[in-house]
Parts: structure tokens; C-alpha cells; sequence
């Protein structure tokens, strides 16, 4: 099996103002049966330069409430800050153009790419959207893209039928960092790779982390990975947050009977010296 490198950590910055802020989120659908709430009454923070890991069973809200911080889809009730200022709806101007400094990496790598378009297409798609082309030029700017998720500039004219899973998601990562955002929701990124590439994709998390200065909200089931590369865990069960606090402490000395039994069902790794 493939083993996660051990480099240090990544360090949350010390300061007091946090860069994203969620308070009293609260989302609720219509179903034909009745209202469902899905989110309730949510609240946390990510501070500048932390991974903050977000866990929980299939189901239990995670990527609504990451949608939500995003203004992907409004919430019921709540609302979200970023630097200090309330998130505005998504139909607002504003909002586009805050949209260039908060990205999602999707879960699947093969459903996040169109495959009608190159990778040239789909890297310069940010940029054509924003109307801001990169002040270095936009053939520079693509291949050092591509340089900074372990690709080159020979794949530009390439399609995405022709990568691996672990490629493609290097090229939605690239995307992800075209406009320069400081933060990026990283949505179970590695749960549909193989173990080994999974690896290499979240170790390669961790150095753009360090090298562009960025802020992670990392969304997993997987209480080992997440211990891994997260600052702080929050725990969610059913829609509600059961659990917040440092990650050595929560894997450790979890309050919450929920954490235990996810952290009890984690499979356990085969020991060689023990027949």
C-alpha cells in the first residue's frame, strides 16, 4: 500500500479574524411527505492557511453545507462571512465577483471535466468567464498551471477521455487555482481514486497549500485521511454538528459517541509482525 509521506503538518496562521465564517446555517427542502432539513443550525469557522476537515457519514450534509458556504445554494436560514463581510445571494454582482476567490474541487474527476473540451479550453474557461485575463499572458499562465499540479503544457490540446482518473483530477485542481482563490472546498477529492493516486493527489494538496498560502474546507469519510491533513475536525451527524475541536483531540479523545464509532469503524491496517 502506498504510504503518505511524513512532512510536517501544514499550520493554521494565528490571527483573529477568521477567513470564512458559517453562523447558524439551516437548510430545509419541500418534499411531497413534508419539510426535510438537511442542515441545522450549523456554525464554525476556517481560519486563514487551516485545513479544516469536515466528517460524516453519506448523507449527513456535508457537501450541502459546503454549497452553501460557496452560495452554490442559499440557505433556509444563516449566513456565511468571508474576510468579515456577509457572503451576498448568488444572483448578486458581488458575488461573481467573489466568486474568483473562493473554488470547489468536485468529488468525481471523470463528471467534473466536459468532455467536448480540451485542456486548454477548460483551464482558460475561468478566465473567459471573469473577463480577466492573466496579466502574464494566457499560454503562461495555463502551462504554469499545469507545472503547479505535476502536468506540462503537452496535454493543452489533449481531451479528457485520454487521462487517468488521478490526472484528471490534477486538471480540475489547476482549475480550481486559475483566478488565485484563497479558499477551496475540496469535496471527498480522492474517495473515487485508487489508494496509491489518492495519496499523491492529497500530498500534492499540501504543497500548493504551503506554496500559494490557501485555506481548506476538506470534506471526507475517512477519519485516517482526514487526521492526516487537517488542522481541526468538525464532526457532523444528521444535519448537525456533534463535534469541533483540534485534530489530535478529537481522533484521540473524542466527546462526541458518534466520533467513536466512526473512528472504531475505520478499518485497521494490516500489522506484518503479527502472524
Amino acid at each position: 500500500m502506498h504510504q503518505l509521506s511524513a512532512d510536517p503538518a501544514p499550520q493554521a496562521c494565528a490571527v483573529a479574524q477568521p477567513l470564512i465564517e458559517a453562523r447558524g446555517l439551516i437548510k430545509e427542502y419541500v418534499r411531497h411527505n413534508g419539510v426535510t432539513r438537511v442542515v441545522d443550525d450549523v456554525s464554525f469557522t476556517v481560519q486563514p492557511g487551516e485545513t479544516l476537515g469536515l466528517v460524516g457519514e453519506s448523507g449527513c450534509g456535508k457537501t450541502t453545507v459546503a454549497r452553501i458556504l460557496l452560495r452554490l445554494i442559499e440557505p433556509t436560514a444563516g449566513e456565511v462571512l468571508f474576510e468579515g463581510a456577509p457572503v451576498p445571494p448568488a444572483s448578486s454582482h458581488q458575488m461573481r465577483s467573489l466568486r474568483r476567490r473562493m473554488q470547489i474541487v468536485f468529488q468525481d474527476p471523470y463528471a467534473a471535466l466536459n468532455p467536448r473540451m480540451t485542456v486548454q479550453q477548460i483551464l482558460a474557461e475561468p478566465f473567459t468567464i471573469h473577463r480577466e485575463p492573466p496579466a502574464e499572458g494566457l499560454t503562461s499562465r495555463l502551462a504554469d498551471l499545469l507545472l503547479s499540479v505535476g502536468l506540462d503544457a503537452s496535454v493543452l490540446p489533449r481531451y479528457p477521455h485520454q487521462f487517468s482518473g488521478g490526472q484528471r483530477q490534477r486538471i480540475n485542481i489547476a482549475r480550481a487555482l486559475a483566478l488565485r482563490p484563497r479558499f477551496l472546498v475540496l469535496d471527498e477529492p480522492v474517495s473515487s481514486l485508487d489508494v496509491s493516486v489518492g495519496a499523491q493527489i492529497v500530498n500534492l494538496l499540501r504543497h500548493l497549500q504551503r506554496t500559494l498560502g490557501l485555506t481548506y474546507l476538506f470534506i471526507s469519510h475517512s477519519m485516517p485521511l482526514v487526521r492526516y491533513l487537517c488542522d481541526r475536525i468538525a464532526v457532523m451527524q444528521c444535519g448537525r454538528l456533534v463535534e469541533i475541536g483540534e485534530c489530535i483531540q478529537v481522533c484521540e479523545s473524542p466527546r462526541s459517541p458518534y466520533t467513536r464509532q466512526l473512528i472504531a469503524a475505520t478499518p485497521k491496517l494490516p500489522d506484518p509482525s503479527i502472524r
